[in-house]
């Protein structure tokens, strides 16, 4: 029987040995909705505090941008919305394109064709070191990272299950490309509140 999360919280902290000192997508489902956002990675609970004005300044107007500009065999999501790859990883990008044919009754559990992440002070290292390795080891072929303090957008693609960064552009350049399918943005436009 999996312990509910409050079972595990005892005088402010976490009790890791009720867990085995591993985390799992049916113990993150037993957490509260506080306005905190919860991950995990390979069994490693993430908490990062509630998102930015300009945080969501930026996923709005990319959302706009990549659903003008998607296909119909896709759909594009914003958080909150989960990708669980596996029992040990949930990770909430803030945007992400799934083919139609891949969307699940709950949360997405195969792989996204394109992830977006707008990073904050609080996600930086997970969003550039973490969150790429995972989305690259789960074989997603486009990553993006946008950051809304520059404003700026680095864009990945997988090579042989690695990211390579294929393009970048900060403040008025524009950046364009072609794969997963046609769009072209410039950074600073993305955080005009």
């Amino acid at each position: 029987m999996v312990p509910m999360a409050a079972e595990v919280w005892e005088a402010g902290r976490w009790h890791p040995d009720l867990l085995d000192g591993e985390w799992t997508v049916e113990l993150l489902e037993t957490l509260p909705d506080d306005g905190l956002r919860y991950e995990l990675i390979d069994g490693t609970l993430l908490v990062s505090p509630a998102p930015t004005l300009r945080h969501q300044a930026a996923i709005g107007e990319v959302y706009l941008l990549l659903r003008a500009a998607c296909p119909a065999d896709h759909f594009v999501f914003l958080s909150p919305l989960d990708w669980q790859p596996d029992g040990r990883t949930s990770l909430e990008p803030d945007l992400f394109v799934v083919r139609r044919d891949r969307i699940g009754a709950k949360n997405i559990t195969q792989t996204p064709t394109l992830v977006v992440e707008v990073i904050s002070p609080s996600s930086r290292r997970i969003d550039r070191t973490l969150k790429l390795s995972r989305y690259a080891e789960g074989g997603i072929p486009h990553y993006w990272v946008v950051d809304p303090t520059v404003p700026s957008i680095d864009i990945y693609e997988l090579h042989e299950g690695e990211y390579r960064l294929s393009s970048s552009g900060a403040l008025d350049d524009n950046v364009s490309v072609t794969a997963p399918f046609p769009v072209s943005l410039t950074p600073y436009e993305l955080v005009q509140i």
